[in-house]
């Protein structure tokens, strides 16, 4: 692939299954993500299709260190957690399959690209990719954020999930914990492991 061109994951790519492959459809979806803050500490996020079916579930702490965040199906069947690691400069999550907290079950880590930056940026290592330490090239990058009216997640050069990410912005609303997000996934893309990086990402942008 030829550098610093950006290109587009389409139909007909290899299946991008980081959660799992349920979550992969072979057509582009369209999601509204909608936030609230539930009181002081705790938000919920849901995620619609378009037709409104329920499909994902988040809740967790809304401020604090150490923050933990479920991701449940609609029936409340936990899919996935997802834990900050204590206080550094960068934030770094580590995602777990269920409830589990043990290194088998250890599906991604999400981590801040840099300490300080007016767009909020994500490097992703997969379970297998044993280097975040280590400053080696990470497999998915994910930038923006609410107030930088962006959500793009990169695999290597491909885009695979953000275009048309778009909300209602009123500053009435947005200090209320209240807001929508609407997020375009392509088409093969694990959209489970899109939202879990989108509410990282989103993670940053909640000062109100």
């Amino acid at each position: 692939m030829p550098k610093n061109k950006k290109t587009e994951w389409q139909v007909g790519d290899p299946a991008i299954s980081v959660v799992s492959g349920q979550f992969c459809n072979p057509y582009p979806m369209d999601l509204m993500v909608k936030r609230k803050v539930q009181n002081f500490s705790k938000d919920h996020y849901q995620v619609f299709d378009p037709s409104g079916n329920l499909l994902l579930q988040i809740d967790g702490q809304a401020f604090g260190f150490n923050r933990k965040r479920v991701m449940r199906d609609p029936a409340g069947f936990t899919i996935l957690t997802m834990r900050q690691k204590g206080i550094t400069l960068k934030n770094k999550w580590e995602v777990h399959g269920g409830e589990s907290k043990e290194k088998e079950d250890l599906l991604f880590t999400a981590q801040q690209s840099l300490a300080v930056s007016l767009k909020t940026s994500l490097d992703v290592f997969l379970a297998e990719n044993n280097n975040v330490k280590k400053g080696s090239t990470c497999d998915f990058h994910a930038s923006g954020g609410y107030s930088n009216i962006s959500f793009k997640v990169f695999k290597s050069d491909a885009l695979i999930a953000g275009v048309g990410v778009t909300h209602k912005f009123t500053w009435g609303s947005f200090c209320k914990g209240k807001y929508n997000f609407r997020v375009r996934v392509n088409p093969e893309v694990d959209y489970a492991f899109i939202i879990a990086l989108l509410v990282m990402v989103d993670d940053n942008e909640n000062w109100c």
